[in-house]
Formats: structure tokens, C-alpha cells, sequence
């Protein structure tokens, strides 16, 4: 009995090793082949730009646009009235609250008003009487002056009727002089003619010394008068008098600015957002406002954005503003108004406990659209959205 060779194809143990063989070939190129693809995956997403940023997000507080002011007093003391409550609205200068000394003060303004009243109504008296007096001089030199300028006048007449007498008296004794040369006239004659000439010559001469005396007494007399009239425009009392009108002008303006210290005035229109000081409560100076106040016309957001960030923003980007608390349930709109100049720790604290309490950021203030919705809500919590790629 002849045995067959086994042929090696028909041995069970051959086909579960090329089975073997298939599954891990197979195996084998299907995880080359995901190998090759995540490496080509890779190399095409690092050739990819970096993906840009659109928004920069931040957490920001609501306050008026032109900031919560803490209007406090000028001088120590306790309210007595206090003019407005919280929600009202006021006006520039618009009287606040008085303090408890505004009476008092009221008082010594009054009292300074009536001293300067008394004093300027003296001033006008002694002014009626000085004008009195400088009109009464003026008069008196009006009364030497006319008469002796009268005199004056007179006596310059005469001495021109006396020089015109010895001008022709003159002739004659010269004509004299040649009708006695030739014998047609006696000596005598001549000599009385002569006697004529001297005579008028010591009439001119008295007349001309006269005017002398006569322009020099007028001199003297108006240098008096003249005198006499500068007295009575500065006299002693007047001075004096117009020296206490200064003086108390001076003490009324030192009391009307005692008693504005009294009274507490709005620096600027707008809200009452707080009261801190009631009646009968001690206020002073650097010990904490009175009250706190803004102008809610026109609300802002201050959003603290990071340092990395702030490079992205710009003025007039839009905003979209939300409340994480529900203060109101809309979203609101705004845009970039104003970029910080430092950078600062975060006032605005994330509700997350894991967040950074110690960031650096950059206050940017954001205007915004809706106001009103916001006007009773300063110091509100608010997430700030800013699109950095519009």
C-alpha cells in the first residue's frame, strides 16, 4: 500500500497563517495610512493663518457720563435742612442742604450790609458838602477874579489915554522947541510945554506901576482861592469817610463768603444717587460726602480690559452689553468712547472664584445707546462684548 505526500496548502494550520498574515498586512497599511494622513492634517493646519479674534470681552461698572461726584461741605457743622432727596433731579448751583450755622452767618451779612448802607450814605453826604464847599470856593474866585480883572482892564485904558497924551505933548514940545529957537515963541512958553511932557511921563509911570500892583494882588488872590478850592475837593473827612465805605465793603464780602460756606450747592446738574448726611448729623471737611451726584442723562460703561487685549480696541467700536444678574434682561448697545492711559488692578471683581482678583487692565469708557434703561443702576456689574473686528 503506496502513501500520497500531504500537500502543504491542505494542512489547516498554513491557511490560518496566511490569514494571519493578510489581517496584519491589512492592519499594517490601514494604520500607515491614518499616520500619513494626520501628518498631512498637521502640516496643512500649521500652513493655516492663526485664527483672528473678533471680540474682546470684559467686565465693566455703569456710572454717569460724567462720573459720580461726592459733593461734600466747605466747613465743619451739622445739617439743618436738607433741600432734596434720592431720585431728585437739580441744577447747576441748585441749593442742596444748609449747615446750622447758615443763620448766624445770614446774620453778620446782614449786620456788614447795613454798615456799608450807613457808611456810603455818609460818603454821599460828605460828598453833597464837599461839592457844596468846591462850588462856594469856585464862586469866591469867580468874585476876586471878575473885579480885578475889571480893574486891570480900566487901568490899561488909562495908561494908553496917558501915552497918547505925551505922545502929543511930545510933538509940541518939539515943535516948541523950534518956534523958541527962531525967536517966535518966549521961553516960558517952552518951559510949560516941558512942564506938560514931565507930567504925563510920571502919570504913565505911576499908571504902568498901578497894573503892576493891581495883576500882582489878582496872582496872589487866585493862588488863595485856587488854594482854598483843592482844600475843599480833598478834605480830611471825606477821605476818611470814603476810607470806611472800603472797609466795609471788604467786611460784607467776607460775610457773604462765610455764608456761602454754609449753604451746600450742586457743582454741576444732574441726579441725587445717594444721601450719606441727614439733619442733625456732624459733617466736615474730608470726612465723607454729603451726598453723591451725576448727571444720568447720558450713562457710560467702564469696562476692564486686559492688558493683552487693550491693543485691539479702538475708538468707535461697537459694544453690546449684558446684565449676568438680570438687572435687565435686553441687550444693550454702545459704542467705544474713550481709551485709558494707564494701566491699572481691576476694580470689577468675576463672580468665579478661579478668576485673576490681581489682573492689569486698561479702563475703556463706552458710551451707551439706551440710557435709560440703566440711569437707576450705577455701579452695576456688567459683561462688556467689544467687536474688534467691525
Amino acid at each position: 500500500m503506496s502513501t500520497q505526500p500531504i500537500q502543504p496548502w491542505r494542512r489547516p494550520g498554513v491557511w490560518l497563517l496566511v490569514a494571519a498574515l493578510v489581517v496584519v498586512g491589512a492592519g499594517s497599511t490601514v494604520v500607515l495610512r491614518n499616520v500619513l494622513q494626520t501628518r498631512q492634517e498637521a502640516r496643512e493646519q500649521a500652513e493655516l493663518p492663526p485664527p483672528r479674534q473678533v471680540k474682546v470681552v470684559a467686565l465693566g461698572r455703569v456710572e454717569p457720563a460724567s462720573q459720580v461726584i461726592d459733593v461734600a461741605t466747605a466747613e465743619a457743622g451739622r445739617i439743618e435742612r436738607l433741600m432734596v432727596k434720592e431720585g431728585d433731579q437739580v441744577d447747576q448751583g441748585q441749593v442742596l442742604a444748609y449747615l446750622d450755622t447758615y443763620d448766624v452767618r445770614q446774620a453778620e451779612r446782614d449786620y456788614a450790609a447795613s454798615q456799608l448802607k450807613d457808611a456810603r450814605a455818609q460818603f454821599e453826604a460828605e460828598t453833597a458838602l464837599g461839592s457844596s464847599q468846591v462850588q462856594e470856593a469856585n464862586t469866591r474866585v469867580s468874585q476876586i477874579d471878575r473885579p480885578q480883572q475889571a480893574a486891570i482892564a480900566a487901568q490899561d485904558a488909562a495908561i494908553a489915554s496917558l501915552q497918547a497924551e505925551l505922545n502929543v505933548a511930545e510933538i509940541d514940545l518939539t515943535r516948541f522947541q523950534e518956534l523958541n529957537a527962531s525967536g517966535a515963541i518966549s521961553r516960558q512958553e517952552l518951559d510949560r510945554q516941558q512942564a506938560t511932557v514931565d507930567r504925563l511921563k510920571a502919570d504913565l509911570t505911576n499908571a504902568q506901576a498901578t497894573k503892576q500892583q493891581l495883576e500882582q494882588s489878582r496872582l496872589n488872590d487866585m493862588k488863595n482861592a485856587q488854594a482854598q478850592v483843592a482844600s475843599a475837593r480833598a478834605t480830611t473827612t471825606r477821605a476818611q469817610v470814603e476810607s470806611r465805605v472800603d472797609s466795609a465793603v471788604q467786611n460784607l464780602a467776607l460775610a457773604e463768603a462765610q455764608l456761602a460756606r454754609t449753604i451746600i450747592r450742586a457743582p454741576q446738574a444732574g441726579q441725587v444717587l445717594d444721601i450719606f448726611a441727614y439733619p442733625g448729623e456732624s459733617v466736615s471737611p474730608g470726612e465723607g460726602p454729603v451726598l453723591a451726584l451725576g448727571n444720568t442723562n447720558q450713562m457710560i460703561v467702564v469696562a476692564e480690559v486686559s492688558e493683552t487685549n487693550i491693543g485691539l480696541v479702538e475708538v468707535g467700536q461697537p459694544v453690546t452689553i449684558t446684565s449676568r444678574n438680570g438687572a435687565f434682561s435686553e441687550t444693550l448697545t454702545g459704542t467705544v468712547d474713550e481709551l485709558g492711559l494707564q494701566i491699572a488692578k481691576n476694580d470689577v471683581l468675576d463672580d468665579d472664584p478661579a478668576a485673576n482678583a490681581d489682573a492689569r487692565v486698561v479702563e475703556v469708557r463706552v458710551k451707551v445707546d439706551q440710557s435709560d434703561v440703566v440711569a437707576a443702576l450705577t455701579n452695576l456689574q456688567v459683561d462688556v462684548a467689544i467687536d474688534v473686528d467691525s
